[in-house]
């Protein structure tokens, strides 16, 4: 089986107890839209999360995320072949995948599109206490024109999109953060993905980066959740 959860930022826990609970083998998949965590501090915290997902056994396919660095960045990444896309892999941790946006993935019968990415509300948090923060958080112009093209030769039309965050028609207003400035907020990255919205034909689409459990027509906002097809 594969399921779809939201941010996990780190936790492998969350991961571990749906695992333990559903008795779970190496022939399931749990999907991260994004903001998985595993590549936050490139440091103990995250090796020590990846040793623990590795001895799972299930496979672990993370979204492109804005609290992690994007896996072609770091020396460690190489690409594969996975469900009939290519995906991000270390070889120390051969079940934990990272998509490649763009990139259609054959997931049991149902063909899904990764598109990751997002703004962080917190990066003036995060920049002025020496947290990390990765430029590349947001897709940039080249990924835009491969997820475009990508679509582009399917037709417009697909089964599942996966993304981070969701189009700006659907930003859910309940979930802003009173701390935050909202007309300081970059949503370049939802205005664009309103203009895939607009011409696409798809069936379902699911999204982490909210931090919410919301269902909007064929729209899911994951977080707790756990979600199969």
């Amino acid at each position: 089986m594969i399921y779809f959860t939201g941010d996990t930022h780190g936790e492998v826990e969350k991961i571990l107890r749906f695992k333990n609970r559903m008795e779970l083998t190496a022939e399931d998949t749990v999907v991260i839209l994004g903001d998985a965590g595993w590549n936050y501090d490139m440091g103990l915290h995250d090796s020590l999360a990846k040793k623990y997902l590795k001895r799972s056994g299930i496979t672990v396919f993370s979204i492109h995320g804005n609290h992690e660095e994007r896996p072609y960045n770091l020396p460690f990444y190489h690409e594969k072949e996975w469900r009939g896309g290519k995906v991000y892999v270390e070889d120390a941790y051969p079940n934990i995948l990272f998509a490649k946006d763009g990139e259609v993935y054959d997931l049991d019968g149902h063909k899904a599109i990764a598109i990751g990415g997002a703004y962080s509300v917190d990066k003036p948090f995060r920049l002025a206490r020496g947290y990390n923060w990765f430029p590349s958080e947001q897709p940039n112009a080249e990924i835009k024109a491969r997820v475009e093209a990508r679509l582009e030769s399917l037709g417009w039309k697909i089964d599942v999109v996966l993304s981070h965050t969701c189009p700006q028609r659907y930003v859910p207003v309940e979930a802003f953060m009173s701390c935050v400035d909202q007309s300081a907020v970059d949503r370049s990255t939802e205005e664009w993905l309103d203009t895939i919205a607009e011409r696409l034909d798809y069936q379902h689409w699911l999204c982490g980066h909210w931090h919410i459990d919301k269902t909007i027509d064929r729209f899911r906002f994951v977080m707790d959740d756990f979600v199969a097809l």
